[in-house]
């Protein structure tokens, strides 16, 4: 999986070539099942793009499927990078796992797989290397290459080669767009397709891979990317005005916390003054009212005892004076 680095922002091109590979074949896609970064067995090992054919007997007609079989793998290598030997080695690994990773003994054929390596330069190296092991390189047409004479059918795409007309979105999938008149064509195309992903993840990749020509196209470009980037302008207005939203509602909850805060504060002071007043004035009522009842006690007691010479037990009893409290009267 490779990326090329630019403005210190990784572009991530297999999306992109993905998204491509599905606009190419639009036409048939129905006829066809893809799948991304297929994983191989449990451990990470994964093909690119595994394109299954949902009908073998029915042929693809566009140029870079016309060789599929039912299961084809694909491979592909970012403007930046390059088509090695090992690469074929590799990819061709891929194929025999795949064939052997099922169920059931032989259940695919290897004439029910192909391979594909898709590059945008043409590898040299890789082409001589595959002549050397006896391998036939056969030019297809503009940018198609058939590898020939082994178990496996094999095709290799160079996609600066291909043909506008044929392969519009292959083509321009690039970090090297120099010609305005490209970038013109490509927005005017990008336009018929707006609203679908593929063409949206597509045109998202060129753009980025190519701001300098595009923002000499910045007229043109102001309605497509402004369609293009309008989902990620919405979430970011979206964003802001929740995070506004959400300070507002902050700051307006810490008010009516305080206030109420300052209310309730205030209500239970009332409250539990006045139950305390409450309490001490009942508490007060009733020391006031046990003294006021002794000493008019007091009094009693002492005038049984001077004019009717009783002793204060006597008097006591006369009174009626539980024997509790007449401790406080002696």
């Amino acid at each position: 999986m490779e990326a090329n680095t630019m403005e210190t922002t990784i572009l991530q091109w297999h999306p992109a070539f993905f998204a491509g590979m599905q606009v190419e074949l639009q036409w048939e896609r129905r006829r066809l099942l893809f799948e991304n970064e297929h994983q191989l067995g449990t451990k990470p090992k994964e093909i690119d793009v595994l394109i299954i054919k949902k009908d073998p007997n029915i042929p693809i007609k566009k140029n870079i499927g016309q060789i599929f079989k039912t299961h084809n793998i694909v491979e592909f290598k970012g403007p930046e990078d390059y088509l090695c030997i090992d690469d074929y080695y590799k990819v061709y690994a891929y194929a025999c796992f795949y064939k052997s990773d099922t169920r059931t003994v032989d259940e695919i054929k290897t004439s029910e797989i192909t391979i594909s390596f898709v590059c945008r330069r043409f590898p040299r190296s890789f082409v001589k290397h595959l002549q050397k092991e006896g391998l036939q390189i056969e030019e297809k047409e503009a940018g198609i290459y058939y590898i020939k004479g082994d178990r496996f059918d094999m095709q290799l795409i160079v996609t600066s080669k291909l043909t506008k007309e044929k392969n519009f979105w292959l083509k321009n999938l690039t970090n090297d767009i120099k010609d305005p008149e490209t970038v013109r064509e490509i927005i005017a195309e990008f336009k018929k397709h707006e609203k679908d992903k593929l063409y949206r993840s597509l045109m998202d990749m060129i753009v980025r891979a190519n701001r300098e020509i595009f923002k000499e196209e910045e007229d043109m470009m102001c309605d497509a990317l402004r369609e293009l980037y309008q989902e990620e302008i919405n979430a970011a207005a979206e964003k802001r005005a929740l995070a506004m939203v959400e300070e507002k509602a902050q700051l307006v909850a810490t008010e009516v916390t305080q206030q109420v805060t300052q209310q309730v504060t205030q209500q239970v002071t009332q409250q539990v003054t006045q139950q305390v007043t409450q309490r001490v004035t009942q508490r007060v009522t009733q020391q006031v009212t046990r003294d006021v009842i002794r000493q008019e006690f007091s009094k009693n007691i002492k005038k049984l005892i001077k004019h009717l010479k009783l002793t204060a037990e006597q008097a006591m009893d006369v009174l009626e004076i539980p024997q509790e409290e007449r401790s406080l009267y002696v």
